[in-house]
């Protein structure tokens, strides 16, 4: 190896399988380590700690070596300073940028470590002055100041519990088959612990919540305080204001389970109906939507985000559909979030977790467990999947979290 760097990683190392990793990635972008030093933990909670030269044909492979590995926590033992590029091109990031994780990130300017703002996956590290914040490539501009080096960048990897069981059954974190009264109430406690501490619970849905007859338990929620914000497309609007229109959803009787004669005009007069009124909004201060979920947000104040996708009829005036405005008007709004739940969706499950820092908690809420475990494997390390139904979950969340829509069943 022509070009070398020592590093060096703390934790759970043995038990969690997380050296291993590292080692795998080494050996998978091409290059080569020795183990310089290994601290092994005495007792069970105790740490262990690894310092290796790790080393790689060119500066090139190195540096993207050692951005691959500092996402499971393998910093520089000499950070030193951060190799700063300008931008050339509107839209384009330097060659060799700093690809970032959604984990806490630190960039060393002026001796001293400053915290990256807005961690999110996939983005590149903007410097302004002594503040870095993460930006993403559609919003860099010509002139702006990029990280492109490993060096004085340091990341911190999420805690691994460390299990005091060898082995056990149902300990995966996406099953069909655990206690769904316990998972509710885990759920149900972790809004609450956001909603104490002054942070906003954000949920993600899909039309899943309406075609189950969930719509009813979902505005129990929202009334009670827990639905600070609703990231969601064009489905699940539509299909809940022709649900409060028509009582349908994809033409099929909510009351009934069945189809009903041109019920699948439905949901396309129903768009027609909002697009006339003007928004959402108009049509419930107006009277003409008088329940449903949206119904609910738009009365209690709060925030929905609504982006759309090449197969959507209309859409609702509220839909954005540039995905790149889509994508600016998610961000702006998970300041202050504390606590996800995803449910019903796998595009839009993905593309929050794409942008939620590793630190907010998620869980994920889904009949078809490759959406659960999407997640995962798309970078979201924090998210919990629950492999349910959705309705029935739902309920048994607004019993948990409304008194009062507990009273009524």
């Amino acid at each position: 190896m022509q070009v070398t760097e020592t590093v060096e990683i703390t934790g759970h190392l043995m038990d969690s399988g997380l050296l291993s990793r590292v080692l795998d990635d080494i050996r998978g972008y091409g290059g080569e380590y020795t183990l310089d030093k290994f601290d092994l933990g005495y007792d069970k909670d105790d740490p262990s700690t690894v310092r290796m030269t790790v080393g790689a044909e060119d500066e090139e492979a190195l540096q993207r070596l050692l951005m691959r590995i500092q996402t499971k926590g393998a910093n520089l033992v000499n950070p030193g300073t951060p190799e700063i590029s300008e931008v050339l091109q509107d839209g384009v990031f330097p060659d060799g940028f700093y690809s970032t994780t959604n984990l806490p990130t630190s960039v060393r300017l002026s001796g001293h470590w400053v915290s990256v703002r807005n961690p999110e996956m996939d983005c590149g590290l903007l410097v302004e002055g002594e503040d870095v914040r993460t930006i993403p490539m559609s919003e860099v501009k010509a002139g702006m100041k990029i990280i492109s080096s490993a060096q004085g960048v340091k990341v911190t990897p999420p805690i691994v519990a460390n299990s005091e069981e060898s082995f056990g059954f149902m300990e995966s974190d996406v099953s069909s088959e655990k206690p769904q009264r316990v998972m509710v109430k885990q759920v149900a406690d972790g809004m609450r612990e956001a909603k104490a501490a002054g942070l906003k619970v954000l949920w993600v849905g899909g039309p899943g919540i309406v075609h189950t007859g969930a719509a009813p338990a979902m505005v129990a929620i929202v009334e009670a305080g827990f639905v600070d914000i609703m990231f969601a497309g064009n489905a699940l609007a539509t299909h809940d204001i022709e649900s409060s229109l028509y009582g349908t959803s994809l033409g099929v009787d909510l009351a009934r389970g069945r189809g009903v004669e041109h019920g699948h005009e439905h949901h396309i007069r129903a768009i027609n109906t909002i697009r006339k009124a003007g928004s959402i909004a108009a049509a419930v201060e107006s009277g003409l939507l008088t329940s449903g979920v949206m119904h609910a947000l738009v009365k209690k104040g709060n925030k929905f985000v609504l982006v759309g996708s090449v197969r959507d009829d209309g859409p609702l005036p509220d839909v954005y559909t540039d995905v790149l405005e889509g994508q600016r008007a998610m961000r702006a709004e998970l300041a202050g979030v504390g606590y996800c739940l995803m449910a019903a969706t796998m595009l839009h499950s993905v593309a929050t977790g794409n942008i939620l820092p590793a630190s907010v908690p998620l869980t994920c809420v889904d009949i078809n467990p490759a959406t659960v475990t999407k997640l995962a494997d798309r970078g979201s390390a924090q998210a919990r999947g629950i492999v349910t139904d959705v309705g029935l979950f739902i309920e048994h969340l607004a019993r948990e979290l409304s008194p009062t829509y507990a009273d009524t069943k």
